[in-house]
């Protein structure tokens, strides 16, 4: 079917299971991760240097789990706001927990922010950054890893802690760490952990010694786990293949994301987008409308497509779009972008009759903490010698009444709920480490161009 979802070969990602094991050197309500030996600070030069001494005395017999290396970019500059400020108990973790979430939100209402921003978003960044506070917590980054990426059992996990100061000088910490031998670890599958944490150069100056830390024979992913607007000359560092690069075109200026999203997809390399990610479900259901035989002719005569997303990122919402007209054979043929942020376009069908489509953002009044998720979707289908027929998408949170209006009494009306998943970030990024992607998903690789020329 022209229509249908990612299959098995395509985007294979097992979700993961449940694990107790806790990140090495944290300590939480999980069961906290068997470490070695308790983080050592060390000058940056000495790092590669102690590990590989490290496996070599103190695991003679084990040089660490072979598995991939993962360095992570983790500003968590709202985190790291609210505790500077008291408005949140520390330590900084990182982890878009519940609490963190919850104080961003209370703060939006102290001062007076529109609720339908983002609370993890770059407004509320900005409106803390201003606020009084010198409160000192642990900074953890790094050392507090979610469940779900610790059960993979990286050989080595690097993270990049920049501060909110930018004159913080360059601090490294190292430390070894297998899993608990309840839990099925051992020595066969310890791994090593890699803190750089300081200001924005002393961070770039520090690049240097990744190259050391990174094993030839292993993959490295790249997780750039903030705004893609935020420090494009490390980003381009840190990201250069064969790394494989996960990021999220929901964070940051949309042409911008769409352009790194592009750019990185034409040059060959692995690109995994988390935004993209989410859409899976979207995807699925509305494949599964059009699954049984008496409906499948209708996706050769739609007429109109509507998507409705939240506030003013409409990324996710062009990738949508992009992919179904991509897979039933439509070809661009103009679009207008409101001031509204809205997104008006004319496609044309495989037999030359015009499909007319309406991204509109819509108004929440407590957002996902991804900005520019998915509403609603609308289309509708005028099949010759039937009735017209009208399938409607929503989210569990939405309802579909919006996108009821116009005319619905004449067609035929097919309503889904979209079982939309409210996963931790950090599961999202599990599911593609597990799966272990070397390459693009195709369907995103066709999908991004299209969706940059709806945004152009």
């Amino acid at each position: 079917m022209a229509c249908s979802g990612d299959g098995p070969d395509t985007e294979p990602f097992p979700t993961p299971r449940s694990h107790t094991v806790q990140a090495p050197l944290a300590r939480g309500p999980m069961s906290p991760q068997l470490t070695l030996q308790t983080p050592l600070e060390l000058p940056p030069g000495e790092v590669p240097g102690y590990l590989d001494q490290l496996w070599s005395k103190d695991q003679p017999s084990n040089l660490g789990a072979h598995t991939f290396c993962l360095l992570v970019w983790q500003p968590a500059w709202v985190e790291q706001h609210l505790v500077r400020t008291g408005l949140l108990t520390g330590p900084v973790t990182g982890m878009q927990r519940n609490e963190v979430i919850d104080a961003a939100r209370r703060m939006m209402v102290d001062s007076g922010l529109p609720a339908g921003v983002p609370p993890l978003g770059t407004k509320v960044g900005e409106a803390l950054e201003k606020l009084d506070g010198q409160h000192q917590s642990e900074d953890l980054r790094g050392q507090h890893i979610d469940a779900s990426v610790s059960e993979l059992r990286p050989r080595r996990l690097i993270t990049l802690a920049p501060t909110t100061d930018p004159e913080h000088p360059l601090e490294t910490l190292v430390a070894a760490y297998c899993p608990l031998p309840e839990e099925g670890g051992g020595t066969a599958a310890c791994g090593d952990v890699v803190v750089l944490r300081g200001g924005l150069r002393s961070l770039n100056d520090g690049l240097s010694i990744l190259q050391p830390l990174l094993p030839e024979e292993l993959p490295a992913w790249v997780w750039w786990n903030g705004s893609l607007d935020e420090a494009p000359e490390l980003l381009d560092a840190l990201g250069v293949s064969p790394r494989r690069i996960i990021l999220d075109s929901a964070l940051g200026q949309e042409q911008h994301c769409l352009a790194e999203l592009n750019t990185r997809i034409a040059t060959g390399q692995s690109v995994n987008d988390l935004n993209w990610l989410r859409l899976r479900s979207w995807r699925e259901t509305l494949a599964m409308v059009f699954d049984p035989p008496e409906r499948r002719d209708a996706l050769g005569h739609v007429v109109q497509l509507d998507i409705d997303v939240e506030g003013n990122h409409a990324v996710q919402g062009a990738l949508l779009a992009a992919w179904i007209a991509d897979r039933l054979g439509w070809v661009l043929k103009d679009r207008h972008r409101g001031s509204d942020g809205s997104i008006t376009a004319t496609f044309s069908r495989g037999d030359g009759e015009s499909v007319r489509f309406h991204l509109a953002p819509v108004p929440m009044g407590e957002p996902s903490i991804h900005p520019g998720q998915l509403v609603g979707l609308r289309m509708i289908s005028q099949p010759i010698g039937h009735p017209p027929a009208c399938v409607i998408l929503c989210a569990e949170s939405g309802g579909c009444m919006r996108l009821e209006a116009g005319g619905m009494a004449s067609m035929e009306l097919i309503e889904e709920v979209v079982p939309v998943q409210h996963n931790a970030v950090e599961a999202d990024v599990a599911r593609l480490l597990e799966g272990g992607h070397d390459s693009t998903n195709p369907l995103l690789a066709a999908a991004a161009p299209l969706a940059a020329k709806l945004m152009q």
